[in-house]
């Protein structure tokens, strides 16, 4: 069984909510979280104006010794941006793909493969468009790629900015791609007690003498068997997304991580200093354990 730490971040170009350079407080604070994977967004893959602000992917994965993949998007004169994945277990191979909707926003798909204890997993790093109607046709692309390419079952992670304030993006994930966001499933939340049924499951196991592996197995089958996030109308029912914009004040729900294959041991933001000053956005650090 492998544990993984999954990080999900819009870094914001390597610049504060307030446009200061934040890059080299950024990756002591990444450093701290210990990450195994990272879904990294607006990530500047060249910059012609600020050497210090090139190649954020390469510097980020040097300083935490991960492998990494970057998917240029938006290209300017001087600059351009996408998304990035970096791993601490190898990366196979990674493929971005053009999913912009219109000319107005350039937004791309990274898909990479990696190798966790010789188990492959499928991770897509997304940032979404900022029109509901782009969003939906962005998911559906992304819903064929995966149904041409992603075996059936096959451990999966997407994670990104999602910029889907509303949550109206769930339904899909969970009707065409059996993926549950992370928050619907974490026995224990940032400020939060784990639940009372989960907790007297666990010392059940314990009082029938089952190992740690044991307990944590049964609890991965329970997860995988629990009812979905939707209602019979759809919607969301269970823990909603959590609230990740502005970084400072965090009141929308722009940010997510979605798994399939994995158990889910805990899942939070991470708010409050360093992570006020280093992007507009706060991060999400989530535990996961692929059986």
């Amino acid at each position: 069984m492998s544990l993984l730490r999954v990080v999900s971040y819009n870094i914001h170009k390597g610049r504060s909510l307030a446009g200061r350079d934040s890059l080299s407080d950024l990756r002591l604070g990444l450093h701290g979280l210990r990450p195994d994977l990272m879904f990294l967004q607006e990530v500047q893959g060249r910059n012609d104006k600020h050497g210090s602000l090139h190649m954020q992917h390469e510097s980020l994965a040097a300083a935490l010794h991960m492998d990494c993949a970057y998917g240029r998007n938006a290209i300017r004169t001087e600059t351009d941006h996408g998304n990035a994945l970096l791993s601490r277990h190898k990366i196979l191979s990674f493929e971005n793909q053009d999913i912009s909707d219109h000319s107005m926003e350039q937004r791309g798909l990274l898909h990479g493969l990696i190798d966790v204890g010789g188990r492959e997993v499928h991770c897509f790093v997304v940032h979404l468009g900022l029109f509901a109607g782009s969003r939906v046709r962005q998911i559906e692309v992304m819903a064929e790629r995966i149904n041409r390419m992603v075996p059936d079952g096959a451990p999966m992670l997407i994670a990104g900015d999602f910029n889907d304030w509303r949550d109206k993006l769930a339904p899909l994930f969970v009707q065409q791609l059996g993926m549950y966001e992370v928050f619907a499933h974490a026995p224990r939340t940032h400020g939060m007690m784990p639940k009372l049924r989960e907790s007297m499951q666990q010392l059940g196991g314990v009082l029938r003498g089952e190992s740690a592996d044991e307990i944590r197995i049964a609890m991965f089958r329970r997860q995988q068997t629990r009812v979905n996030q939707l209602t019979a109308e759809g919607t969301n029912n269970l823990v909603q997304s959590p609230r990740t914009f502005p970084s400072a004040f965090p009141w929308l729900r722009l940010d997510r991580i979605y798994q399939r294959g994995f158990a889910v041991r805990s899942a939070r933001v991470l708010r409050g200093r360093p992570w006020t000053q280093l992007s507009d956005h706060a991060p999400i650090l989530a535990e996961l354990e692929l059986p």
